[in-house]
């Protein structure tokens, strides 16, 4: 007969913990399968694919439960989310689209010389934007010239261009003694000659370059205006300078046309009765040669290069009246005339307290002040034109121009420079923006600037993932329709590319100064309208939220043809937005002849963003 145990050591028993079902192997090793169909159902979500990228594994656990970054696998059935989402997007059905008829090649919109016969010819005001009205607009495909090529790759599309891609022989027979552009067999070639050029475009930016500190990477984006083929433009890469060329549509034919073809930053603006799509301080410099802008008739058009130009920048004019005591014969033009052009454009340059610097040869060179403060007394003892009174210097979409002076930032000292100094490129690029350091963008801070940099890196880096080409060489000119901080360009200076940083005219926060600060060139833009450029002219185009910006102001389709037309036949598209949105978006492309993919963010299949990817580059 067994002894009876002590009752606190049957209290003990009785305390004791239970077993632990999960020490059992069997047990253990059907909760792990369990778990691991579910991960690999959900994982499976969207047919993904894994891409193991490099990271520290944990490898206690099983292999089901290690985290894997994955992507859509392109060659996977489309996603389907049309059931899990409800926004509303109220947009017309699409049906019969087509290509538009021959005489559509090379239409631009904006710029159509049919409708600039309604307007005034006063100060070219007819060369501005006149876009068409809603029910005028054209929707169908614009379709390429015959014979179209492929361009030529950077930077081999410097010096060459076919001939069939930009048909126009005009130039090169009108401006045949000054070598502006070749005819040669079926390619065009771009020898460096200009009309101010006698010694080519690479002897004309060393005499200034013995002027200015070209190499010292102080000067960093430049405006040309009146830009021609945009040799000056395209030699500047030289010295890492980043110059946007702006000419109108007029009897030079296609002038901007082939600066885009040849990969060199352009569009299709003119001086006239509105603003240039800029912010204020935005270009280190600004050069004329034989630009055909009436300095002195107006005055306006000096006062709009003095708002865009940075404190301290330069401003370059070759051409009449520049040097006209040996010139004045070939430009045909009375000496007594030409003098009185030169000591009108020098007063006026002094009114804007500018400082000469140096005429040498075929240019004079002027610099803007840093600041305001001795031009605040200078402009009272000379009856100068008077500060402007608009509240914001920095709007340019639109506005009108006024015959007055845009004041700088104010500053506590002579010594300083107003809005802040900007670092040397290539430091420039990321280092905090004087915009954003001043704390005067609204919602923008030093930490979320930083942030957003180290977002565009990861975002780029995945996009060279699911766009292979990307890093062939195989893009040049890009569009990126929604800038922000210009975040997106930065990240892809790894490339040998260049980038157009639109920001909407509407958008909540004006970030193209910030844009400008990093060295970087872009323009204000509202995307119901037609961009100020010729068809076929960006190898790839980014749009990230911008179809949900423009959800309610027009139609999508608008939008996704103004794509088509401004994109190269080989290009590529990467529309970023809410899953619904692309989906919709998806319908339109399929029958714009487009064969887009929809695909997971770097974020996986657990976000609500997606991206549709049009890759034509194997077309």
């Amino acid at each position: 007969m067994a002894t009876p145990k002590p009752p606190q050591q049957q209290q003990q028993r009785s305390l004791a913990p239970s077993p632990n079902p999960f020490k059992k192997p069997l047990l253990s090793l059907l909760l792990i399968t369990i778990f691991c169909s579910l991960s690999y159902i959900l994982g499976s979500y969207g047919n993904s694919s894994t891409v193991t990228l490099p990271q520290k594994q944990d490898h206690k656990l099983p292999q089901c439960l290690q985290l894997n970054f994955t992507t859509h696998n392109v060659l996977s059935p489309p996603l389907n989310f049309e059931p899990l989402h409800k926004i509303p997007l109220p947009q017309e059905p699409v049906k019969n689209l087509s290509f538009c008829s021959a005489n559509f090649t090379n239409y631009l919109p904006c710029h159509d010389p049919h409708r600039e016969r309604r307007f005034s010819v006063l100060r070219f005001s007819h060369r501005e934007r006149h876009c068409p009205e809603s029910d005028e607009k054209v929707r169908c495909l614009i379709p390429r010239p015959k014979g179209y090529k492929k361009p030529f790759p950077w930077p081999q599309s410097r010096d060459f261009a076919w001939f069939k891609n930009v048909p126009f022989k005009r130039l090169a027979q009108y401006k045949k003694a000054q070598n502006w552009v070749r005819l040669e067999g079926d390619k065009l070639v771009f020898p460096g000659g200009g009309t101010s050029f006698p010694k080519g475009v690479k002897g004309y930016i060393e005499e200034i370059n013995k002027v200015l500190p070209l190499k010292s990477g102080k000067i960093r984006t430049v405006l040309d205006v009146g830009c021609g083929v945009a040799s000056f433009g395209a030699f500047l890469m030289d010295f890492n300078i980043l110059t946007l060329s702006m000419a109108p549509r007029d009897v030079h034919e296609a002038q901007v046309q082939f600066a885009l073809e040849r990969g060199i930053p352009a569009m299709l603006g003119v001086l006239s009765t509105y603003r240039l799509p800029f912010p204020s301080r935005s270009f280190d410099m600004a050069h004329c040669s034989r630009c055909l802008v009436r300095w002195t008739q107006y005055g306006l058009h000096l006062l709009e290069i003095d708002r865009v130009l940075r404190p301290g920048g330069y401003w370059v004019l070759s051409g009449p009246p520049i040097n006209w005591r040996f010139n004045y014969e070939g430009w045909q033009r009375e000496p007594k005339d030409l003098e009185n052009e030169q000591m009108t454009l020098e007063d006026l340059a002094r009114r804007l307290c500018w400082k000469k610097i140096a005429e040498r040869g075929p240019f004079a060179v002027w610099q803007k002040p840093t600041n305001h403060l001795h031009c605040t007394q200078m402009i009272k003892t000379w009856k100068s034109p008077q500060f402007c009174t608009t509240p914001d210097p920095d709007a340019g979409w639109y506005k009108q121009m006024h015959l007055c002076i845009t004041p700088l930032p104010i500053v506590k000292d002579t010594r300083e420079v107003s809005g802040g100094a900007l670092e040397n490129w290539p430091k420039r690029l990321n280092a905090v923006p004087p915009r954003v350091k001043s704390g005067t963008k609204e919602g923008i801070s030093i930490k979320s600037f930083n942030e957003d940099n180290q977002l565009w890196r990861r975002r780029v880096s995945y996009y060279g993932v699911i766009l292979k080409s990307l890093s062939d060489g195989k893009y040049r000119n890009i569009m990126d329709m929604n800038a922000g901080l210009g975040g997106f360009a930065t990240a892809m200076d790894k490339y040998p590319v260049w980038v157009m940083n639109a920001i909407p005219s509407d958008a909540k926060t004006n970030t193209l100064g910030v844009v400008y600060e990093r060295g970087l060139i872009g323009t204000y833009m509202n995307w119901c309208e037609a961009f100020s450029t010729y068809p076929r002219t960006y190898d790839l185009v980014h749009a990230y939220g911008v179809f949900s910006m423009y959800m309610d102001k027009c139609d999508f389709l608008d939008i996704l043809l103004e794509i088509y037309r401004i994109l190269r036949p080989q290009g590529a598209v990467i529309i970023r937005d809410h899953v619904d949105v692309v989906m919709k978006l998806k319908g339109i492309t399929d029958q714009m002849r487009w064969n887009g993919q929809v695909l997971h963010t770097e974020n996986g299949p657990f976000q609500a963003e997606k991206i549709l990817l049009v890759d034509n580059s194997e077309d």
